[in-house]
């Protein structure tokens, strides 16, 4: 005997869905190291990309118009004591005794005076030609900065003033400081022009530290007047 199917409508009991269970979220302090390393790594991500990153802006150099003094480089260079006048040399060092070395790509001018070791004056170029290199201009560019370096890192001397001169040459600085144990100053400008780099070291006899602070501006006013000279022979010769 088979069972009969009620006649009316048959309605099915309803069930809500499950809801979705809750996302698990990280405990909080690990999330906080999560982020933290996000940014990091976007942080490290835009220096690495940036373009100036790590460059010394004071040596970027323009390249110079063709046609140009600055664009010419000097194949041979003046006299070794020949770049100085006597008026200057005269004011620098009074009765001075002078020593010159030259070749064909440094030359060197000492004076000294005569029975006393201060004031004296070294004049010293450097000529990177042509004919001994393809690129004499980098060279000289790779050589001062090797000199700015050794001056900003100097261990054994108190550095009273180190600065770049910009009105000088194609780039220069001016170097102040004291000599540690001995009773002088040094007053120093090194400066490149083109293909050529001259140094100018002007001495001076100042015991104690009150007179080496004092003797400063003479100091570096006659290394820079020197100089001036030198940079003036070069762009002529």
């Amino acid at each position: 005997m088979s069972l009969q199917r009620p006649a009316g409508p048959f309605h099915r009991p309803y069930s809500p869905p499950e809801p979705p269970a809750p996302p698990r979220r990280l405990p909080k302090r690990l999330a906080v190291l999560v982020t933290a390393g996000l940014l990091a790594a976007a942080a490290v991500a835009v220096f690495l990309l940036a373009p100036d990153r790590g460059r010394d802006k004071a040596t970027v150099r323009p390249s110079p118009p063709v046609g140009t003094l600055q664009s010419t480089t000097l194949t041979t260079l003046p006299p070794p004591c020949g770049a100085v006048s006597k008026g200057t040399i005269d004011r620098a060092v009074p009765m001075a005794t002078r020593t010159e070395n030259a070749n064909s790509t440094l030359t060197t001018c000492t004076y000294t005076p005569t029975g006393a070791a201060f004031p004296w004056l070294r004049v010293e170029v450097r000529l990177y030609a042509s004919g001994y290199t393809t690129t004499p201009v980098k060279d000289a560019e790779d050589y001062y900065d090797t000199q700015w370096t050794q001056a900003r890192d100097a261990r054994l001397v108190r550095t009273i003033r180190l600065e770049r001169d910009r009105a000088l040459g194609d780039e220069a600085y001016r170097w102040y400081r004291a000599d540690e144990g001995r009773p002088s100053v040094v007053g120093q400008v090194t400066a490149r022009t083109r293909n050529t780099v001259f140094t100018v070291t002007y001495a001076e006899r100042a015991p104690g530290r009150a007179a080496q602070d004092a003797r400063e501006g003479p100091c570096i006013a006659t290394a820079t007047a020197v100089a001036r000279e030198v940079l003036a022979a070069l762009n002529h010769f």
